[in-house]
């Protein structure tokens, strides 16, 4: 089993612990970091629908919160197999802590990187 298919399959267990309870869409991340550990989350939603957290963001904070600081691959698995990439703010927040090669798996099996997601992308660098 490759790399990308094992985060897919964390991805895919921890989805089940979304609290979906608005959208019934369960979604769930897994993030391989520069330290080796697999970090996972899942989407939290909330009544005041712009305060919910989404599967990826979830994963980012428990990996920052590990002393993790570098996002060497990801997973996302939402309902059935289907392909799920990040939203707009996720892959703003995947780029703080990632390169334009990182790969990015859905879960239908693609693999995508960052740049293909977010090309031309603003990044800590640019503000050194």
């Amino acid at each position: 089993m490759s790399r990308n298919d094992e985060l897919l399959r964390a991805a895919e267990n921890i989805r089940q612990n979304a609290y979906a309870p608005y959208s019934s869409y369960k979604v769930g991340a897994a993030i391989l970091a520069d330290n080796g550990k697999v970090y996972c989350g899942c989407n939290v939603e909330n009544a005041a629908y712009p305060e919910g957290v989404c599967a990826e963001a979830s994963a980012i904070s428990v990996m920052v919160a590990d002393g993790g600081r570098q996002i060497m691959a990801i997973a996302i698995a939402g309902p059935k197999g289907e392909q799920v990439t990040p939203c707009g703010g996720c892959r703003q927040k995947i780029r703080e802590f990632a390169n334009a090669e990182t790969s990015i798996t859905t879960g239908d099996g693609r693999d995508f990187n960052l740049d293909d997601l977010l090309p031309v992308s603003f990044g800590p660098e640019n503000l050194k």
